[in-house]
């Protein structure tokens, strides 16, 4: 069984109640934007573009996403609105699908990768501590055998809410207090995970961005060190994002994926926000791909993520 084989096909249920904020804001807007209109002009492109950037999806995307409208449309010469809703999303599905995202139902079947190492990082407040214990929660029920690694050591809190996680979940936690060496939890961590044949471990980090340098440095160094006990850790590096954040979301992309190399993105807090589009704004800028996505409080709100489902979820 692959690590990610736990993950069921997104409820589509969950998946729609969790959208439903930005589907209801996004359809309002275009319906006012193709009001009176038969075919897709200038005009109903204009406003589609400043839907989509008041939607989050950011303009670097939104502009690669009207350009190939405009390109069906002068292909298509009478391209009527009621079609935009169909040509729109198979251009998103088509967006996302070219970030090379890895297949990650397939990523962990090699047994060579067990453990498997997650290096998680991501602002404080975006649900970084939430989506580890959720994602502990799955493989330790999917029968795996999980370890947590409390390495963000500069806050007694972050430490404290891992190892309550911990105790919920029922899977151990090394940890070394506040004000510990993160690269030298990680260390022992790693040296758990192998000593008693863990499956998965994932590891924590501080939130910090006030000083990129720093934490360039500090990530930098946990990675060296994790590779001294298992070579190629981390083997995924997930950064954790709030989605109801829009555009501060890309900022926080901007500096983790400058500061180390992210190979996979959480989007959390989905249901609370109208600004769904971030999602695939995020993934196109800056070529990482969508891993999950949180779209409610429950465990089983934190889905794998699906282009066809959310798109389809979108614009249904």
């Amino acid at each position: 069984m692959g690590l990610f084989d736990i993950f069921s096909k997104n409820k589509k249920e969950n998946l729609d109640q969790g959208l439903s904020k930005t589907r209801e804001s996004f359809f309002g807007k275009l319906s006012k934007a193709v009001a009176g209109k038969s075919t897709v002009d200038a005009e109903v492109l204009d406003n589609l573009e400043e839907i989509l950037i008041s939607s989050d999806v950011g303009v670097t995307t939104t502009i690669r996403i009207i350009e190939r409208i405009e390109e069906r449309v002068a292909r298509g010469k009478y391209l009527g609105t009621d079609e935009l809703n169909r040509i729109l999303k198979e251009e998103v599905v088509a967006l996302l699908a070219e970030n090379h995202a890895t297949d990650f139902e397939n990523l962990s079947n090699d047994k060579q990768q067990r453990p498997y190492v997650i290096m998680v990082v991501g602002v404080n407040g975006v649900g970084k501590t939430t989506t580890i214990g959720k994602l502990a929660h799955k493989f330790k029920n999917a029968g795996l055998k999980v370890v947590l690694g409390a390495c963000d050591t500069f806050r007694a809190a972050a430490v404290d809410q891992l190892t309550i996680w911990s105790k919920r979940v029922d899977v151990p936690v090394v940890s070394q207090g506040m004000g510990a060496d993160p690269a030298s939890v990680a260390f022992e961590t790693l040296q758990y995970a192998v000593k008693n044949s863990m499956d998965v471990a994932i590891i924590d980090t501080a939130g910090r961005l006030h000083n990129k340098v720093n934490l360039m440095n500090e990530l930098s160094k946990i990675k060296r060190v994790m590779q001294k006990v298992i070579p190629g850790a981390p083997h995924e590096i997930l950064l954790i994002l709030d989605g109801s954040t829009g555009q501060n979301a890309f900022e926080q992309a901007k500096q983790f994926t400058a500061a180390t190399e992210v190979n996979a993105l959480a989007i959390t807090k989905l249901d609370g926000t109208a600004k769904g589009g971030v999602v695939i704004g995020v993934s196109d800028q800056f070529q990482v791909p969508v891993k999950y996505i949180g779209v409610g409080e429950k465990v089983e709100d934190l889905q794998l993520f699906d282009r066809e489902a959310f798109v389809e979820s979108i614009f249904q």
